[in-house]
């Protein structure tokens, strides 16, 4: 017996893998990517950017952000990609334009 026990001792078993490679079938074909979402600075810099620009409360409304976020935005991270915020007030109401440095 011990010769079993030996010669059963002395055989390498194959080694095992977490997961078994699996080949890659013809179902699964690579589509295009798809086309990033605007984030919402981008769509605060197209309000900006409009021919009469925007107010605060628009881009409130189309952001969901809060008075003091839309107003950082502007004096952050807009002015960080190169724009420069102008301000006018028009029949009672700041209007706001981004237009590049």
């Amino acid at each position: 017996m011990t010769n079993i026990t030996q010669s059963a001792a002395s055989q390498k078993r194959p080694r095992r893998m977490a997961r078994e490679p699996q080949a890659s079938s013809g179902l699964q074909q690579q589509s295009e990517p798809r086309a990033k979402a605007p984030s919402k600075l981008d769509q605060v810099e197209a309000l900006l950017r409009a021919g009469q620009g925007t107010g605060i409360a628009e881009i409130m409304a189309v952001t969901g952000w809060q008075q003091h976020s839309v107003r950082g935005a502007m004096a952050g991270a807009l002015k960080k990609r190169g724009l420069v915020i102008t301000s006018a007030k028009v029949d009672g109401v700041r209007r706001y334009r981004a237009s590049a440095a």
